[in-house]
């Protein structure tokens, strides 16, 4: 079931939030990830994120500013089941076209969004980590 986020989910969604982070980006020191934890909980609590419920657990969740995806995170074992699939499809009726930046060493997560209909528009650098990325762009047909 995907919800909207509730008070009582920030520490379950900030841990899948730091733990697949530090799993999917490998690239980036551990610590960046951990020193934002922090700011995460807190931005949380004010943004627009929607929640996939299985069984009373939050398995993953997606983050949402606008038409601007922050991120859509999946609990570790739950990766591959069709949760982010699920995530995404849910907002994408909610919203008529969506972007996001992506690393570009992440290419599990463009290979997914590609699949998914989003196009990449242009290349850039995340200042915070000196890591390149693109802006990848959904537009509903």
């Amino acid at each position: 079931m995907i919800r909207k986020l509730l008070n009582e989910d920030i520490d379950r969604v900030a841990d899948i939030w730091l733990k697949t982070n530090l799993k999917a980006h490998y690239f980036i020191s551990n610590q960046y990830w951990k020193s934002n934890y922090e700011l995460v909980k807190e931005m949380l609590s004010q943004s627009e994120v929607y929640v996939f419920e299985a069984d009373k657990m939050i398995q993953g969740f997606v983050g949402l500013n606008d038409e601007y995806i922050e991120g859509i995170f999946v609990s570790d074992e739950m990766q591959s089941c069709g949760i982010g699939k699920l995530l995404l499809d849910y907002i994408k009726d909610k919203k008529v076209s969506l972007r996001l930046n992506v690393y570009q060493k992440n290419a599990r997560a463009i290979s997914f969004y590609q699949r998914e209909g989003f196009i990449i528009q242009c290349e850039g650098l995340d200042e915070d980590t000196g890591e390149k990325e693109y802006t990848m762009l959904w537009k509903q047909k």
